[in-house]
């Protein structure tokens, strides 16, 4: 019993031990607790509230952006005025490169109208059964023989009537002397001495530029005959590689342009063949016909005048009127008022003729260009590139007008509409995974496209199903 007893004695006191440790870890626990209570107090007092907008010192109001100042009109000017300054920096910087290489840029655009004359041949060679090589020499060396024949008959007459046309020459410079000192102005003949004094003391004088200006005549010679060899190359060459050398080009076009320039080259091609061709076959008849008319009334070199009239027709309005006046003075020199105002009324119909019945039934529409753009576009290219110049600009400006029409047309047929481009100052970035006709939250188009199935792919597969 006793032992019992000792051993219940031993669990109550282990019990009350354990119940103590207890008592002790529920103290320290609530004594951890504590603090956070206290700040939970200390959050649960309010604040004091700062003061309110109204209640601050008044100041100034704050400043808007400066774009929302400047007016629409203002920006758009802007806008615009950088771009055409980025435009006319890279048209100098290009036009000082012509002019750096001006001679060569001459030759391949004469060598490049040639072609556009004698391709057609090449080409009727080729249909015949000529070879490539044989129809480009055949033409390539019938075409400059016929030119180096032209030349060489224009000097031989100027050479066989010079004497004769000096002797007119001086004779009507006495009737217009002797015109002036008995008509009706009543010019003293002192005074007309004097003027050919002082023509001869100014020539006296200035005889050192006079010759320079001889020696630049001799340099501009050499470059003539330096450009005339560029331009034959340049003439063989795409006589007889043409259609490879067009390919070959179209290799520095990007990817997405090629197809549309590839198809424009054949029209513009076209364009310039026609020009030159229509331009020489309306040249000849104004030549031909104003050639006779000079001869029937005895006006000395009438085949050199023709020659020049044929020439000067490459330049578009100004080369008529130039060889036209050049015609009319040497008939007033050689054969007196009478004949040239008769000089006069020959070249003025015949180009009538040639403006209102042979250029339309010639060119037709394959060239047709705004009289005012022949204007400017003369002015400009004689103004760059002198007589060249003026030559190249009319053909430049019918290939510009036929590429454009070409290429809108190509993008019109070819390309969908992207719909309005991007505004503003920089190039917005535009993103394809945004579309601009995503509908609203909520509506029924929305509900439509991605109940039942979590997508639009849902949609249209359930609409596939049905």
């Amino acid at each position: 019993m006793s032992k019992m007893t000792d051993w219940l004695g031993g669990v109550g006191e282990r019990a009350s031990r354990m119940a103590e440790r207890r008592r002790a870890a529920a103290a320290a626990a609530a004594e951890k607790a504590a603090p956070p209570a206290v700040e939970d107090a200390r959050r649960d007092v309010p604040e004091p509230a700062e003061p309110a907008a109204d209640a601050r010192p008044p100041g100034p109001p704050p400043r808007p952006a400066p774009s929302s100042v400047v007016p629409w009109g203002v920006r758009v000017a802007a806008e615009v005025g950088w771009r055409l300054l980025v435009l006319a920096g890279l048209i100098y910087v290009l036009m000082q490169i012509i002019s750096v290489v001006s001679l060569v840029v001459i030759a391949f655009a004469v060598g490049l109208l040639v072609t556009a004359l004698l391709q057609p041949t090449v080409a009727r060679l080729r249909r015949w059964g000529f070879s490539q090589g044989l129809a480009t020499a055949t033409t390539f060396v019938g075409g400059f023989v016929a030119i180096g024949l032209i030349g060489w008959f224009v000097v031989w007459q100027i050479m066989e009537n010079i004497d004769d046309l000096t002797n007119r020459i001086q004779q009507g410079i006495e009737d217009a002397q002797e015109w002036l000192i008995d008509g009706p102005f009543h010019v003293q003949e002192k005074q007309i001495n004097n003027i050919g004094n002082e023509i001869s003391d100014w020539l006296g004088e200035n005889s050192s530029e006079v010759t320079s200006a001889g020696l630049e005549g001799v340099s501009y010679v050499l470059e003539f005959f330096s450009g005339a060899a560029i331009a034959a190359f340049v003439t063989i060459f795409l006589l007889y590689d043409g259609e490879r050398i067009w390919r070959w080009c179209l290799n520095f076009v990007p990817t997405d342009a090629r197809d549309a320039v590839a198809g424009a080259g054949p029209k513009v091609w076209a364009t310039l063949t026609g020009y030159v061709r229509g331009t020489v076959l309306v040249a000849l008849i104004d030549a031909v016909f104003i050639g006779i008319g000079i001869f029937i009334l005895d006006v000395p070199m009438a085949v050199p005048l023709a020659v020049l009239i044929f020439l000067f027709a490459f330049v578009p309005l100004v080369g008529a009127l130039v060889s036209g006046a050049l015609a009319v003075v040497v008939a007033f020199v050689t054969n007196g008022m009478v004949t040239a105002l008769l000089v006069l009324g020959v070249v003025l119909l015949v180009q009538q003729i040639e403006g209102h019945i042979l250029q339309p039934f010639i060119l037709g529409r394959m060239v047709r260009v705004h009289p005012l753009a022949v204007v400017l576009a003369v002015a400009i290219g004689t103004l760059v590139a002198g007589i060249p110049g003026a030559v190249v600009a009319v053909p430049l400006i019918a290939v510009l007008n036929t590429a454009v029409g070409y290429l809108k047309a190509y993008h019109r047929e070819h390309v969908e509409d992207p719909g309005p481009p991007p505004h503003g100052a920089t190039a917005l970035e535009v993103s394809p995974a945004t579309p601009t006709d995503t509908p609203a939250p909520g509506t029924d188009a929305e509900v439509a496209g991605t109940g039942a199935g979590g997508g639009p792919e849902a949609a249209n597969g359930g609409e596939a199903k049905g």
